[in-house]
């Protein structure tokens, strides 16, 4: 069974257990869509906006010195957006009713965006950079790949110094 469709059932299950749950999107680091359980939902544009809070949770973490990005919680007048690092290649962002459980919703969504990432990185080559849907590889720098990156620039680099 493929990646995605593997992926796509993680969601769906993530969906029966947590029954105030509208909608669930696994997306790689780079915003395109990995697998999605979205009713009236654009998910390529919230796939993009979730690599986007992706890479300011991560920034927010680590310039408040907390350790990597886990999740990211928005709530809003109907509900909310809830979003977990699924290891380093990918991002699950879950769409919840206001009269949802938070604890777990915390609980089902971060059991969940482990077994992501334990099926991206089944999909991961040995010595490269993780494959994406259709075979292609992530982005990298220097061999890694790009969400791996330091968010730091280093003192001696900054200002051509």
């Amino acid at each position: 069974m493929a990646v995605e469709a593997e992926v796509l059932n993680e969601l769906q299950r993530l969906r029966t257990r947590v029954p105030q749950l509208r909608g669930a999107l696994a997306a790689g680091a780079d915003g395109l869509v990995l697998a999605r359980d979205l009713p009236d939902v654009e998910a390529e544009a919230l796939a993009a906006l979730t690599a986007a809070a992706l890479g300011v949770g991560r920034r927010m973490a680590d310039l408040a010195a907390r350790g990597e990005f886990r999740e990211l919680l928005v709530r809003g007048a109907d509900g909310y957006v809830a979003t977990y690092a699924a290891g380093h290649s990918a991002v699950l962002t879950l769409l919840a009713d206001d009269r949802v459980n938070v604890g777990r919703l915390h609980l089902e969504g971060r059991r969940s965006g482990t077994r992501i990432a334990e099926l991206m990185a089944a999909t991961s080559t040995p010595d490269g950079p993780p494959r994406l849907p259709g075979g292609t590889t992530a982005p990298t720098a220097q061999g890694r790949p790009l969400g791996s990156l330091p968010l730091r620039i280093p003192p001696q680099s900054r200002y051509g110094s």
